[in-house]
């Protein structure tokens, strides 16, 4: 009895151990890459899966969006601009299976491919290009990047440029140009102001000269303003007009 007890002992450790080997818990954002005997049979989860132990071997993928800083890289732009560009990307598994048969290690793969597209694209671009013209660059990078990671079951969601360092000497040059651009197009405004003054003024003369009267009711419309004010002394203009009748007057 004590010989067939122990057997059962050792049997249920056993059945224990197979289970615990065999049995295995997906989370939802995994996948689970099988390979029986070296040849993968698909990718099972999420949940709970069995496989045999010794003989299977199980290759846990993440399906979740990963993201990836690319490191500073020097270009030279189309212009002849050094620069250093940074980029961050995101990208996801879509297809468990390809990321672990195609490609020996999808993430840094997918970083080199990264560098090298942004080296190239940067470099394809001129400063101003690079400077206003992110999101087209973006996209480009995005699509060429994805293009070369879909046969790795990779879909990279976006790519973003983080930042742009210039030479100190450039990056004066620039702040002198927009400072000087600021100040073109203050004169530009004065000078389109002073040419509208311009413009009423010379239809308020056309006006006043075609109706004399109106000449006269500006005159006292002055009088008037300047007798608001406290001022002791008062300089006005007198009419010529005025004097010619008195000389009219004192011929007669």
């Amino acid at each position: 009895m004590e010989f067939i007890s122990v057997n059962s002992i050792f049997l249920i450790i056993l059945i224990l151990l197979f289970l615990a080997t065999a049995i295995k818990v997906i989370p939802e954002y995994e996948r689970a890459v099988v390979f029986r005997l070296g040849r993968v049979i698909g990718a099972k989860g999420p949940g709970l899966i069995i496989v045999i132990p010794i003989i299977d071997r199980v290759v846990k993928v993440s399906l979740r969006t990963v993201t990836l800083d690319v490191p500073t890289q020097d270009v030279i732009t189309k212009d002849n601009v050094s620069v250093q560009v940074d980029a961050v990307v995101y990208f996801r598994v879509v297809d468990p299976v390809k990321a672990i048969v195609e490609v020996e290690d999808y993430f840094y793969a997918t970083s080199q491919i990264a560098q090298t597209t942004l080296r190239s694209v940067c470099g394809e671009a001129e400063l101003d290009e690079l400077l206003s013209q992110r999101e087209k660059i973006n996209l480009k990078l995005q699509e060429i990047i994805d293009r070369q990671t879909d046969p790795w079951g990779v879909k990279v969601i976006s790519v973003e440029l983080k930042k742009i360092d210039l030479p100190e000497e450039l990056r004066k040059a620039i702040a002198r140009q927009a400072e000087a651009e600021r100040e073109r197009r203050a004169k530009i405004i004065s000078a389109e102001a002073e040419f509208q003054a311009a413009q009423k003024l010379l239809e308020a003369a056309r006006i006043l000269s075609k109706e004399p009267i109106a000449i006269q009711l500006r005159y006292l419309e002055t009088l008037h303003t300047i007798g608001l004010h406290n001022s002791k002394t008062v300089i006005f203009p007198f009419p010529l007009e005025f004097i010619e009748i008195m000389k009219t007057n004192k011929g007669d």
